[in-house]
């Protein structure tokens, strides 16, 4: 080939070059388009899967209302809870719980009449002594989707402060679709109780939302701790009914549903921390039921440790005492 046409040629050899050039450069634009998008893809198929399998299994969360709040605000809210002044407590002492209320239900008929009239009472119980760790125990039994529950805590939390420690509370409310709806209140799930006095065990049977997050009432409540057999038992002995909340105290006294001035509807709109402020003002409304219902427990767990400590069980607690049915 002669110089000329070499020369003619190259050119041509050129832009054949250049023309697969970019040819393969556009292969691999669609090619690593297609990898994207399919990564994009697969991505959003793994996360609806996800969404699916959490609200088929129960495992959302409920949409119409906080779980209340978190950080420094909820150890703003625990410790109003768990510090209410002595002085304010034995204000209140007991209140306006009528002392019908107490009655002496021996037997586990007598104790569900009560708890059908009324759904609230303090009753004495006969039963071995309930202990664990040596201590006397104290057997709750609730749900976090109950309203009655919601109120009962924060007494319970408020009492058993005066003789222990509580780790790990956290903030929820009542069921979003049931009566007194979204009642704010502690959870003990997951938190830890300790007193060298007194035993607390909590169960809480349910969360506050249905399966899938229904709102039908046919739909039953999302599980979330299962009772043993030895806890089943002692409830179905003074409890036959199963209502909740359901609190033993050492099988000496039995408390189902609440005293009377602690109810949910007291609680309608307010906000844990107001609930919390109000535990300490022994004129508000809050403060005078929750405080006096917290003063009552206390009462039957001072019988249960022989009034110790003392700082527990102060003369005007002592005096609550001697209204327990005997």
């Amino acid at each position: 080939m002669g110089k000329a046409s070499r020369a003619k040629s190259e050119p041509d050899r050129r832009a054949r070059i250049a023309a697969q050039r970019e040819a393969e450069r556009r292969a691999e634009q669609r090619r690593r388009i297609y990898l994207a998008g399919g990564s994009i893809l697969v991505v959003v198929i793994v996360v609806l899967a996800f969404v699916l399998f959490k609200l088929n299994s129960g495992g959302g969360t409920a949409a119409t209302s906080s779980d209340g709040p978190t950080g420094t605000a909820l150890s703003k809210v625990i410790d109003d809870v768990t510090t209410v002044p002595t002085s304010v407590t034995d204000q209140v002492a007991g209140g306006k719980v009528p002392s019908a209320m107490f009655v002496a239900a021996k037997t586990a008929s007598a104790v569900t009449s009560m708890a059908s009239a009324d759904g609230s009472y303090f009753a004495t119980v006969d039963g071995p002594a309930l202990t664990e760790n040596g201590k006397p125990e104290v057997l709750f039994i609730g749900s976090e989707y109950c309203p009655f529950c919601a109120a009962q805590r924060w007494a319970m939390v408020n009492a058993f402060s005066r003789f222990g420690t509580f780790t790990g509370l956290t903030t929820t409310h009542s069921s979003s679709s049931d009566a007194d709806p979204n009642t704010p209140t502690l959870t003990f799930y997951g938190s830890t109780y300790t007193s060298k006095y007194i035993s607390l065990t909590t169960v809480e049977l349910n969360k506050n939302y249905r399966i899938g997050n229904s709102s039908s009432s046919s739909v039953a409540y999302v599980t979330l701790q299962t009772p043993t057999a030895a806890e089943d038992k002692i409830q179905t002995a003074y409890d036959p009914g199963t209502y909740i909340p359901f609190i033993d105290f050492g099988n000496k006294y039995a408390q189902v549903g609440n005293l009377s001035p602690l109810t949910p509807t007291l609680l309608t709109g307010k906000t844990w921390q107001q609930v919390a402020t109000a535990m300490s003002d022994p004129t508000s409304a809050i403060g005078a039921a929750v405080d006096a219902n917290a003063n009552y427990e206390t009462a039957a767990i001072c019988v249960l440790t022989n009034n110790q400590p003392a700082t527990a069980c102060t003369s005007t607690i002592q005096t609550l005492e001697s209204t327990l049915a005997k």
